[in-house]
């Protein structure tokens, strides 16, 4: 992959990141920039990133020079404020796209990419434009994932075949930030990250929009583990209701609004499917709530007050959606 830039966004979560860059380190492949975006603006974060850009530059040397006339492969920025995932995604493709990059390769802190991964990907970017590989949890158990969204309702659909079949790849609709790779032409189309969602959905939706300009694919390599131990619902052996934290639960409701403009926008919008949808979403989300997590009081009314949200977003006359860069 020609100036392929991993994208990093962290926050609060250094030991998880020092995994994170230990991991890189024992690549195969050097990437050409690593870009690390700080929503925490924390001096231990700076203090562990500059540590890590000594290690690299020991290691691999520079690089070609970017826009910046820059060969130091590693990029430390700050944001002033949390802008959450959404926002430090925006930024960090942002920073890449300035550079230079050709290929960016999207991950929050709690992952660690597989010494072979980048290896991996380069097989299929000859004729594939967004490509997400596979993934272990935690525990080494492969991760599944959600590979085909229902857009009529607007959830993951959760009976999509896991196996593979002869082409060695799936085509999918949606994308996930823990590892998906993006070519240039395919952002220069759909413009940055919407950091209007914060957290949740946003990832959903820019793999949508991918879909609407390109084929992404799933593929059978497993590129990258997940770090970060999180309480589940193992449920029968196939699937793992992992538990989350009532902000969680709130932007799960509020950035249905979101999801909802970007699908009329395309006209993939139903009116009844995608209450439904939401309804679903909702019903999910409570046994959440019972089977795992437990916090009844907070976490209803979380979703409520994120459902009471979203309607304000879908009422909002003046919402656009992000622009593309280049037209």
């Amino acid at each position: 992959m020609d100036k392929l830039a991993i994208v990093v966004v962290t926050y609060k979560r250094q030991e998880l990141l020092q995994q994170l860059f230990e991991s890189i380190l024992q690549s195969t492949v050097a990437p050409w920039r690593i870009i690390i975006t700080d929503n925490e603006n924390s001096a231990q974060t700076e203090e562990i990133v500059q540590q890590f850009s000594k290690t690299v530059d020991e290691q691999w040397g520079s690089t070609d020079p970017d826009i910046e006339s820059n060969m130091h492969r590693v990029i430390y920025q700050t944001m002033t404020e949390n802008t959450g995932g959404s926002g430090g995604f925006h930024a960090g493709v942002r920073r890449a796209y300035q550079l230079g990059a050709e290929w960016f390769w999207l991950m929050d802190d709690d992952v660690a990419i597989e010494p072979g991964g980048i290896e991996c990907l380069n097989k299929w970017t000859d004729k594939h434009d967004v490509i997400q590989g596979q993934r272990y949890n935690f525990d080494g158990t492969p991760f599944y994932w959600q590979y085909s969204f229902l857009t009529s309702l607007g959830i993951p659909n959760p009976i999509a075949p896991s196996k593979f079949a002869h082409a060695g790849y799936k085509v999918m609709n949606t994308a996930c930030f823990e590892g998906g790779l993006f070519k240039r032409s395919v952002i220069q189309k759909i413009g940055l990250p919407d950091k209007r969602f914060f957290i949740y959905w946003d990832d959903t939706i820019y793999g949508y929009l991918a879909s609407k300009v390109t084929n992404p694919i799933i593929i059978p390599d497993f590129v990258m583990r997940r770090t970060r131990t999180i309480n589940n619902w193992d449920i029968a052996g196939k699937r793992k209701l992992n538990s989350t934290s009532d902000m969680n639960r709130y932007y799960i409701m509020r950035n249905r609004g979101y999801m909802a403009r970007y699908f009329m926008a395309h006209g993939d919008f139903s009116a009844s499917c995608f209450a439904l949808g939401t309804f679903l979403t909702f019903i999910k989300e409570c046994i959440r709530l019972v089977m795992v997590d437990k916090s009844y009081k907070t976490g209803l009314s979380a979703l409520f007050r994120g459902w009471f949200d979203s309607r304000a977003i879908f009422h909002d006359g003046d919402w656009k959606p992000m622009p593309p860069l280049e037209k």
